[in-house]
């Protein structure tokens, strides 16, 4: 255990590997998915005015039982051109305001009209105020309806337009290159010379980021040379805000990203994490650039991936919690005590509760397609029983 660092210390080590990058003003069309620079603060109450919840008609509640006379109607997106004099009622539609003097929508179900005379002929509403959206019942000016960092879900978006907003203040979107090394890695496609495999990590990492606001710039192959890849680091940093390697991160004769990088000019943060899979993992800086090492096995890309290289760019796109959300669930079947590393187990999310797979070799693809959950056992953990509540992170 000796120089391994946690993964907690990784994750928040101060400090940050930069700072987010600065924001960019965008239209709300463009905005989803981005995370706001700065809170979104209601310019206007919502609903401005009363309005009907319910097809019905707008009434004084005083005057129940009636009966009313129908004195007009108003429609959504419509003003009222008078208000209600005792013992009227106007017929109203759902979104329309509601006239001055009305407090109450008695549905149009609860009452019979004949003629210009309304008669109740169900149970009617029951109390003052029903079937009304208050004026301000949503947010009121000044609500603070958005907090700074928070990525624009479909939903966050609509209330911010709501509340007025027409552009946003997001911030920008941190540029990506991916690094496969290995002479064994060749085009996915590609017949296989002996010894040779298919390069499937680049492009799993890059449907790792695909759903976030990037933008993936290039991605390549790079063989198994120490200068190669400096060669490589040192002319994407000027352009890239993050440089991902794959594989090479170890200590073996052909890993070559630690030394690659002091060639580079760059400087190494931390190396080696108290995890499995990916313990071997690299972190530094080229210029303005961050360098995330990440072991080349498909299983430690993955996890590492979901633990570090999302994170950094949600960080950098200005996301307030960066971090992935851990959840609980309940044991599908018992576990062992936990080993001198934390454990990031391939599992799925079953009716009975978390299952992790019997395999958890860190090169094995297939579990990683089947997995939906990342199941984490704390070192030296006791054995846990099924049924018992166990953390992890979701990945489907």
């Amino acid at each position: 255990m000796s120089g391994l660092l946690a993964v907690e210390q990784a994750q928040t080590r101060p400090p940050p590997p930069r700072p987010p990058l600065p924001p960019e003003e965008i239209a709300v069309t463009e905005a989803t998915g981005r995370y706001i620079s700065d809170h979104v603060i209601a310019a206007r109450d919502q609903p401005a005015a009363p309005l009907s919840a319910m097809d019905g008609y707008a009434i004084r509640f005083a005057d129940m039982p009636g009966p009313w006379r129908i004195a007009g109607e108003v429609a959504a997106g419509t003003a009222p051109t008078a208000a209600l004099a005792p013992d009227e009622a106007i017929r109203i539609f759902t979104g329309a305001m509601l006239p001055a003097g009305a407090d109450t929508v008695i549905v149009q179900e609860d009452v019979t009209a004949k003629g210009s005379d309304l008669l109740l002929s169900g149970e009617g509403p029951g109390a003052a105020g029903r079937h009304v959206r208050a004026a301000g019942g949503d947010f009121r000016t000044g609500d603070r309806l958005l907090a700074r960092g928070t990525r624009l879900t479909p939903g966050a978006i609509a209330a911010a337009i709501m509340g007025g907003a027409a552009r946003f203040a997001v911030g920008a979107r941190p540029r990506i290159a991916i690094l496969a090394t290995g002479d064994e890695l060749v085009a996915p496609g590609t017949p296989l010379a002996p010894g040779q495999i298919p390069d499937s990590n680049g492009i799993m990492l890059a449907a790792m980021l695909a759903p976030l606001p990037v933008i993936l710039g290039e991605s390549r192959r790079v063989p198994d040379s120490r200068a190669a890849l400096a060669t490589a680091l040192a002319e994407l940093a000027s352009r890239h805000d993050i440089i991902v390697t794959i594989g090479g991160a170890s200590v073996g004769d052909h890993d070559h990203v630690a030394g690659a990088l002091a060639d580079a000019g760059g400087t190494l943060d931390f190396w080696k994490i108290a995890m499995r899979p990916g313990k071997p993992l690299i972190a530094g800086r080229i210029g303005d650039a961050v360098l995330l090492g990440l072991p080349g096995n498909p299983a430690s890309a993955f996890v590492t991936a979901t633990l570090f290289l999302l994170p950094l760019a949600r960080h950098l796109a200005g996301a307030a919690d960066p971090l992935p959300r851990i959840r609980q669930a309940p044991l599908a079947a018992p576990l062992g005590p936990g080993k001198a590393r934390r454990e990031y187990l391939r599992a799925r999310l079953t009716d009975d509760g978390l299952l992790p797979f019997t395999s958890q070799d860190s090169g094995q693809t297939r579990p990683l397609a089947e997995a939906d959950a990342l199941l984490i056992r704390e070192i030296g953990a006791p054995p846990a029983p099924a049924g018992s509540m166990a953390p992890y992170i979701g990945i489907a």
